[in-house]
């Protein structure tokens, strides 16, 4: 071996170590050399011949076999101390990425990226191993380390595959559990160990080793599977309970999970639940949205097939199950994706915009298409590999804009001199129609808290911006959700002047197909949780949140309702204590206050998914009208829903502490007798039972512009629904 090939293979900078290592014929016979530190000796099996190799110092061995050897089908037999290990060698084996891998890499392309790069158990050359690939253009040399080592990787460089950026080697004899990291030498010749972004599985933190992993689940939701995109989302009940794995239950297991989660959200009668990000994360205080393992589930709760088990029970149940998704931004943590290969390489060159102003961390460089293919390829996985029937995508308003939280001189503009990030507009756009070409019947959800135009518009569509549409399903609705709770958080005596912060929504409705969202960000950092916004005494604030609760229902979007909040708990959630279910506990002398809000809750989606007046519409303004959206002075609104057919359902929500009887609330004269399908005050929920039985004729003289009126009694603080008799 030449001295240049010794020297850049201990420095971890030899670009084709195949060429080097392993057999190559000369004109004597077939030279051999291995690399293998701390080794004792090293011996060459080639059918019946055993050849000793000679020991050349710095762990290389090498030796002359006679030409007759085969090479293709030899063995080493490597001595450590009192221990023989007989394996195949490395660099014998021809490269496991294929031309239209590469290509499909190079191009930005590869929708199936995690079958081609991270680690595979497969057969190779009719050899079982690991094969190890990863993306890392910047290096001069990269090298598999892991516990199969001793985490010294000298001994195993990867071979780079052209002007790919892709480096590769195939290990024989490494399988399932063994743990991992690459070795990268960067351009200032200084090394750096880091975790596989491609890895299916992490270690559990604060440990950051990736794993090999081999999933053995067999799925069992085939029948969810084959119908769950029969009814477009727009048009089906969407009710939603918003969770955070780890503190759900603290100390659950994924499969201690599957039971107790699928259960509780089935008698709950929430159609969908949405998991906060459960991508491997270093700190369990950022809930999950600073991700450092994007294809791993997060090893606290279990492995890759216990998160697959837990989605299968939840369809099994009838169940589905949505995920947030964080493609905005990363840390900085110098194990994982910043400046991965020694220069910016899944952050934007520009400092500009690497840095985000708010986290402290990195944004995605989405004007390169190997990074956008990562964040493509990563929605693809979750939806194929998981079964997830929806990507709730985090923090989409700070991709589109380039002066997002960032002051004057701190940004630059776009080619067209603009602030829009038109890198993320067009990510944004290919992921969305990525995800609904090859995953039917998911959904893609934006949280996006601006105005942007055409956010659920379709990408081909253009709107008055000159941009298409973005491509999402679903947008949540900051917007009602801010102006709403605010109007609650008024006492009484007040809302009559702020009346419009609840009608308001109305005016925008059917800009966007919309999400109600009371998710943990409206319960966290101060903000108190729902019960806690509403003003007054404990009575009256569980009375305001069981009409806000039912108003919101039967409001014109789908439903979304954090843990926690279906049972009014007092507290702020905290992800170390989760729940206070001890509120439920017969034991507690106000356990029946927390019961009847959650039998409320069980109620509404149960009403609310018998009553297809409630969703059918959802994104269709004929599915809604007003009765009086003015009666400010009352604190009182009431509105029809319409299903496909025209069978309506009148909802009057009452905001005011007192009772008013002989109310007159003006209704179509073709439904000839109304009866209540439910009261918030109803005293199973933890009102004072004022109620309207019976069925309720219209009379012929009319009100609020209708030919007919229906004479209630209004509880206090309560939302009546109404349908016909």
């Amino acid at each position: 071996m030449g001295a240049e090939d010794r020297a850049r293979l201990l420095a971890g900078t030899h670009h084709d170590p195949h060429s080097v290592l392993g057999a190559h014929p000369v004109p004597d016979g077939v030279a051999y050399r291995a690399l293998r530190p701390g080794a004792r000796s090293v011996t060459v099996l080639s059918g019946p011949l055993r050849t000793e190799l000679h020991d050349d110092g710095d762990g290389f061995f090498s030796g002359l076999l006679p030409p007759d050897a085969v090479p293709e089908t030899s063995r080493l037999r490597v001595a450590y101390g009192d221990t023989v290990h007989e394996t195949a060698d490395a660099y014998r084996f021809l490269p496991t990425l294929g031309e239209l891998d590469l290509h499909l890499i190079g191009e930005g392309r590869h929708e199936e990226l995690w079958r081609a790069l991270g680690a595979h158990v497969l057969v190779h050359q009719g050899v079982r191993g690991t094969r190890f690939a990863v993306w890392a253009p910047n290096a001069l040399g990269v090298r598999v380390t892991g516990s199969f080592c001793c985490w010294d990787g000298t001994g195993s460089p990867m071979r780079s595959l052209g002007s790919s950026g892709v480096w590769e080697l195939f290990l024989p004899g490494i399988g399932e559990g063994e743990l991992y990291k690459f070795e990268i030498t960067r351009p200032d010749g200084s090394h750096t160990q880091r975790a596989d972004p491609l890895a299916r599985r992490t270690e559990a933190p604060p440990a950051t080793s990736s794993v090999v992993h081999v999933s053995h689940h067999v799925w069992q939701d085939e029948q969810w599977m084959a119908h769950r995109g029969e009814i477009p989302v727009h048009e089906a009940p969407f009710s939603v309970y918003e969770v955070h794995l780890p503190s759900w239950r603290p100390g659950a297991t994924y499969r201690e999970l599957a039971d107790q989660l699928s259960s509780y959200v089935l008698e709950m009668g929430f159609t969908h639940v949405e998991l906060m990000p459960v991508a491997e994360h270093p700190f369990g205080g950022s809930w999950g949205y600073q991700v450092t393992g994007f294809y791993a589930p997060t090893a606290r709760l279990g492995t890759p097939d216990d998160f697959k088990y837990l989605v299968d029970r939840l369809h099994q149940a009838g169940i589905g199950v949505l995920m947030d998704w964080v493609p905005a931004h990363f840390p900085r943590d110098d194990w994982a994706l910043a400046e991965f290969d020694g220069r910016p390489l899944y952050e934007h060159p520009d400092p500009l915009r690497a840095a985000h102003p708010d986290w402290g961390t990195l944004e995605f460089d989405l004007g390169r298409r190997e990074v956008r293919n990562f964040l493509v390829a990563n929605a693809v996985y979750w939806c194929e590999e998981f079964h997830v029937d929806g990507l709730r995508v985090d923090a989409v308003a700070s991709m589109l804009y380039l002066d997002y939280s960032r002051e004057p001189g701190g940004w630059r503009p776009n080619e067209r001199g603009g602030r829009e990030n038109l890198d993320a507009v067009a990510f944004l756009q290919e992921m969305n129609a990525t995800v609904y070409r090859r995953c039917p019947g998911v959904v893609t959800i934006a949280e996006e808290s601006t105005a942007w135009d055409g956010v659920t518009r379709p990408t081909h569509v253009q709107g008055p911006s000159g941009f298409g549409g973005l491509g999402f399903g679903l947008k949540w609705n900051m917007g009602w959700m801010h102006d709403s709770l605010q109007y609650m958080a008024h006492d009484p005596v007040h809302r009559a002047y702020h009346h419009g912060e609840l009608t308001f929504s109305m005016v925008y409705a059917y800009s966007e197909n919309y999400v109600l969202p009371i998710s943990h960000d409206e319960v966290v950092h101060g903000k108190g949780s729902l019960v806690s916004k509403m003003p007054g005494d404990w009575w009256r604030r569980r009375a305001d949140l069981r009409a806000y609760l039912a108003f919101m229902w039967a409001h014109p979007g789908k439903q979304l309702l954090f843990m926690g909040q279906e049972f009014a708990q007092g507290a702020e959630w905290s992800e170390t204590a989760g729940p206070d279910w001890w509120l439920l506990d017969p034991a507690y002398p106000a356990a029946p206050d927390h019961r009847g809000v959650r039998d409320l809750v069980r109620d509404l989606n149960a009403c609310y998914r018998a009553t297809p007046a409630l969703w059918q519409r959802d994104t269709d303004p004929s599915g809604f009208e007003w009765i009086t959206g003015d009666s400010a002075s009352d604190n009182v609104l009431a509105f029809l829903r319409r299903d496909a057919e025209g069978s309506p359902l009148l909802a009057v929500c009452h905001f005011s502490p007192v009772v008013r009887p002989d109310y007159l609330i003006g209704v179509p004269e073709d439904v000839p007798a109304w009866t209540e399908a439910l009261n918030t005050d109803a005293e199973g929920y933890g009102g004072s039972g004022v109620a309207n039985p019976g069925p309720l004729k219209p009379e012929p003289h009319g009100t609020h512009g209708r030919p007919a009126a229906v004479r209630l009694t209004l509880p206090p603080l309560a939302t009546v629904w109404l349908r016909p008799a």
